[in-house]
């Protein structure tokens, strides 16, 4: 997701995080750090084939290999590091060591295949650890499914940002003030976020840009020995793969972005068409209710539906719901009412949830909230998913509007989502506390001269609207569009076998789909 909703720092994965909502509501923790520190091997791995760099002064970086050893929490996976330039400008200057995980094929294999489940800020060590939800057995039977933590994420030199009991504070908040000492508090947050970032982190949080992502993975590709990138990015990870294609667009071998953003919209227009896209998924959902069940605890009529959820989220607002030993606020229950949109598979939760707080009681829809960004039971974080996806974001493009603007915007916010409008609005604000910029300049994305890239998108994606995918595979030089007919965010994996043998022919075999093609 991108930084519509920058403010409460929402974070969109792929299934791994729809993995961690079913285990939340359980009460389990999820195993969100696969890529411990790797135990010592006698083992020496063989080089790495070393391919050209760009400059002299990235050779040595470019020639590296990666140490793989057994991962110490699951030796059936292999951990390693890469060394990488902090800033690209001074190449041999300061390094970061970039945590990966690699799940190795278990069939004939094809190759490597590097994946990223998006948000910004979500871990790729933990996409790939959990490569057998993810992705199905033909995949993991040719490739090595290669995830890592994009700088500033997980354990490659993560920006700090919050104490866990100052981000619980910021994720609570109210994400649409409406009184004088709403808005002081939410102005407050929002200035103290930037600032606690850049004071927690040291020189990294200036340089956690996509375009300094996609650099590091051009020299994960050589360390990986692939003189092509094979890569598979879901939701912000189709913009991570499409700004590599722009960068390096002879070593694009065969990409698959599922779930894409349009690179080339402003904030605003991202803001508003992500707004409708889970007001869309929210019609969605209700609307199945009453499909599937004689009497649809939400009301009658789709409308009545959105009614009762609106109602209980202002009811809410004035007074929270008790959830164990803490309160459910509007803002976790933003968090808990989006987080099952993503996946239709888990819109039973949602119902579980919403039930729930409509007789009072606030845990279910808050396990949903924590299971959004990453909070364990004993009140720790899994990992700085939101810290990140606010990091990264701001850097990528600072655009914030004034507090005192934000309310002249709610006219379009709520035509677009009468539910989330408000918040999609405040978000635009989200920014004003950065005080780094990048050293990237922005670009223009096209990926002339890339071999085919498949570009999926999906009709009722909440997250990434499926006109985000029209316009990202027009863009590309060599974007191939595939539609799915469906609900829930990104395509593959989803129960839809046309999609999932399409993108298992091309990466496996480079069969390219017709563009258009639709399933």
């Amino acid at each position: 997701m991108k930084k519509a909703v920058a403010l409460v720092a929402v974070l969109a994965l792929a299934l791994t995080a729809f993995v961690a909502v079913g285990l939340a509501i359980q009460g389990a923790t999820p195993d969100s750090s696969p890529a411990a520190e790797p135990t010592p091997s006698p083992t020496t791995p063989p080089p790495a084939t070393v391919t050209e760099a760009p400059s002299a002064e990235l050779a040595d970086l470019y020639s590296q290999r990666i140490d793989w050893q057994p991962c110490e929490s699951d030796d059936d996976h292999d951990c390693g590091f890469l060394t990488v330039p902090v800033d690209y400008a001074d190449p041999q200057g300061e390094t970061i060591d970039l945590s990966l995980l690699r799940v190795p094929a278990q069939g004939q294999r094809v190759g490597s295949l590097v994946v990223n489940p998006g948000g910004p800020g979500a871990r790729g060590t933990t996409y790939a650890a959990a490569g057998g939800q993810v992705f199905r057995e033909p995949l993991l039977d040719g490739f090595d499914i290669v995830g890592f933590d994009p700088r500033g994420v997980g354990d490659s030199a993560p920006v700090d940002c919050f104490s866990d009991s100052e981000l619980d504070a910021y994720l609570a908040g109210d994400p649409t003030p409406d009184t004088a000492e709403e808005l002081a508090g939410y102005r407050s947050a929002v200035l103290s976020f930037g600032e606690k970032c850049v004071a927690g982190s040291g020189p990294v949080v200036g340089h956690v840009t996509t375009i300094e992502a996609a650099r590091d993975m051009d020299v994960l590709r050589s360390a990986l020995g692939e003189d092509r990138l094979s890569y598979f990015g879901a939701s912000y990870g189709t913009e991570l793969g499409a700004t590599y294609a722009e960068l390096f667009p002879d070593k694009v071998g065969r990409f698959v972005l599922d779930g894409a953003v349009d690179v080339s919209l402003d904030a605003k227009s991202l803001a508003l068409e992500q707004a409708a896209g889970f007001e869309t998924a929210l019609r969605a959902y209700v609307q199945n209710c009453l499909d599937t069940t004689d009497n649809c605890f939400l009301g009658d009529t789709v409308e009545e539906g959105l009614a009762t959820i609106t109602d209980l989220l202002d009811s809410i607002e004035e007074q929270p719901l008790p959830a164990g030993d803490r309160e459910l606020t509007i803002g976790n229950a933003f968090y808990g009412v989006i987080t099952p949109l993503y996946n239709r598979d888990y819109w039973f939760l949602l119902s579980t949830a919403l039930a729930s707080a409509l007789d009072g009681k606030g845990s279910a829809l808050m396990s949903l909230a924590d299971a959004y960004a990453s909070r364990n039971p004993d009140g720790s974080y899994a990992d700085n998913s939101v810290e990140a996806n606010y990091s990264i974001n701001c850097l990528d493009d600072p655009t914030s509007v004034p507090f005192a603007k934000v309310p002249s915007l709610f006219p379009e916010f709520e035509e677009a989502s009468p539910t989330f409008g408000r918040v999609f609005a405040w978000g635009m604000a989200g920014c004003r506390g950065v005080d780094v910029t990048s050293s990237e300049e922005p670009l223009t994305i096209r990926g002339e001269g890339a071999a085919p890239i498949v570009v999926l998108g999906t009709s009722r994606d909440p997250a990434t609207p499926l006109k985000w995918a029209h316009a990202l595979s027009a863009q590309l030089d060599s974007g191939v569009l595939v539609e799915r007919d469906g609900d829930g965010h990104t395509a593959y994996n989803a129960g839809n076998e046309c999609i999932d043998t399409i993108v298992e022919d091309y990466l496996l075999d480079g069969d390219v789909p017709a563009d258009g093609t639709s399933c």
